[in-house]
């Protein structure tokens, strides 16, 4: 295990404390569409400000304020102003309904909440559900009744003085579904962030890099790896709200755009659509994809079109998120694996008898669930502690529900998953919460959802649905009835039709044996 040495210091003192002379003149974020661009300077400022008129409103450290809206310059200001108040963000999918924006403000007990206009007819219920008054509902670029960002900043209040540990102060709330389950609140401390930051060192961004921010900063991949890790290494983000292939290429030709971090579902569309011909990619130095396995052929596909190398990392939400990265400089390097921990991780893959796996002396070893130990590991699950303790043990190893193997040299390779856990686009679907959508319908008696394949080999949410006697409930009838109920992320892709849903002696669903080839 590589040695690590952590600042003692808050996300915001890591980040900005050190902000002097040329740097504060360099540009830290651009908004993609418009070219609106602000300072390090610029953005520190803007950063204090905020946490000021947070302040202002009777936030403290210690509260939980919500954060949904899209990747942008603004988003940044909040969050960070969020953290430099004392405060702790959740943040919540800008996808979500009104009821699932309402339930994690209401489990995260957050007493404010920021978003943008276009958000704001499913967030307004969201915080009246809770209590939330007007003037904490800041709406970033403005709508009557609320503060906007320029309200806030236009109060030029000083940031309060706050002392915390950070060690123990929670600096975010982001949701995940853990290993299977329900989403639950993920406590991750000022410690936890800065550790993961300052790890994600082994990846390769430099101050004279130009990098895309398409991936959602409210998801830990887009927190940590983008946002703050490019803001410690004084490099450029370039932002995008959601993604568009066409405004992606764009982007890479008019501002040179060196590292690209993206999802597999990204990958294809480089890989795959015509689009990309022609476009001047030659800035493009690396390729990093995260939030879901990358396929090897896949990988090469974009790195012989691009003519860039092209990485990938693994983690979870529970670990800030980063505990593996591959060596992009590496012209020899397994695309297919997710490299080697990060400084400061311990790793153990442990078989199902609870031994742990024997190092290989060549090749790779027998597959094992992965275990992490190290300064990136969460805290806990919000008021969960029996979750908690089926993830975290008392030794501190935090089990992933991942299998992998590792080979002679060091590197691992994700080779399943025990978790049930979907991930689509590099959003995470919860099974559960899918089946108890399918059984409110008057026409299905009993369902399972799991992540089938689609044509491109990425997965998707798939249902099983056993009719109730005497429907004819079609597929499409189905997809659409869940369509209605869910985040557009969460809609179920694919439906078969089964006979009864294979369930254990305890009634525990068996979802396993539902496993199938990729869905055409």
């Amino acid at each position: 295990m590589t040695e690590l040495t952590i600042p003692d210091a808050t996300v915001y003192e890591t980040l900005f404390g050190s902000l002097t002379g040329p740097d504060l003149e360099r540009i830290a974020i651009v908004e993609g569409g418009s070219g609106a661009a602000l300072t390090f300077g610029e953005l520190r400022d803007r950063v204090d400000a905020f946490a000021g008129a947070l302040a202002a409103r009777g936030v403290v450290p210690g509260d939980v304020v919500g954060l949904i809206a899209p990747n942008g310059p603004g988003f940044a200001i909040a969050f960070h102003g969020i953290l430099r108040a004392g405060a702790t963000a959740t943040t919540l999918n800008a996808l979500y309904t009104a009821k699932e924006i309402g339930n994690q403000l209401a489990d995260a007990r957050a007493v404010a909440l920021v978003t943008v206009s276009p958000l704001l007819e499913r967030a307004r219920p969201a915080a009246e559900r809770l209590g939330i008054p007007a003037e904490r509902l800041v709406v970033l670029d403005g709508a009557d009744g609320h503060p906007s960002l320029a309200d806030l900043l236009a109060q030029a209040a000083p940031p309060p003085e706050v002392t915390i540990d950070p060690a123990t102060h929670l600096a975010v709330l982001p949701y995940s579904s853990g290993t299977t389950g329900h989403p639950k609140g993920v406590m991750l401390t000022h410690r936890n962030l800065v550790a993961n930051v300052v790890q994600c060192g082994a990846i390769g961004v430099e101050g004279d890099d130009v990098v895309l921010a398409v991936l959602p900063f409210f998801h830990i991949y887009g927190m940590t790896v983008l946002l703050n890790y490019a803001l410690l290494h004084r490099a450029r983000l370039v932002t995008m709200p959601r993604f568009d292939l066409a405004e992606l290429l764009r982007l890479i030709e008019e501002h040179r755009l060196t590292w690209l971090f993206i999802a597999p579902p990204i990958a294809v569309a480089l890989a795959k659509h015509p689009a990309v011909d022609g476009v001047d990619t030659s800035s493009v130095r690396a390729v990093f994809s995260g939030a879901a396995p990358l396929d090897r052929h896949l990988a090469d596909a974009v790195a012989d079109r691009l003519g860039c190398a092209v990485a990938q990392g693994y983690g979870m939400t529970e670990t800030s998120p980063v505990t593996h990265v591959t060596d992009w400089t590496d012209p020899d390097v397994d695309r297919a694996s997710v490299g080697r921990p990060v400084a400061g991780t311990q790793v153990r893959l442990v078989a199902a008898g609870g031994a742990d796996v024997e190092p290989p002396t060549s090749g790779p070893s027998e597959p094992g669930e992965v275990w992490i130990r190290g300064p990136q590991v969460m805290v806990g699950y919000l008021g969960r502690p029996e979750e908690t303790a089926a993830t975290l043990d008392a030794d501190g190893w935090l089990h992933t529900g991942d299998l992998a193997t590792v080979d002679d040299t060091g590197v691992y390779r994700i080779v399943d998953r025990l978790k049930e856990l979907i991930k689509y686009h590099g959003y995470q679907v919860a099974p559960a919460v899918l089946e108890a959508v399918l059984l409110e319908s008057p026409d299905i008696a009993d369902a399972a959802v799991i992540g089938g394949r689609d044509e491109d080999g990425q997965e998707i949410p798939q249902a099983f649905v056993v009719r109730r006697a005497g429907s004819d409930v079609t597929a499409e009838q189905v997809m659409a009835f869940v369509a209605e109920r869910v985040a557009p992320h969460e809609k179920v892709r694919a439906v078969e039709f089964i006979d009864a849903v294979p369930k254990s002696a305890s009634g525990k669903t068996l979802r396993r044996e539902l496993r199938t080839p990729a869905v055409s």
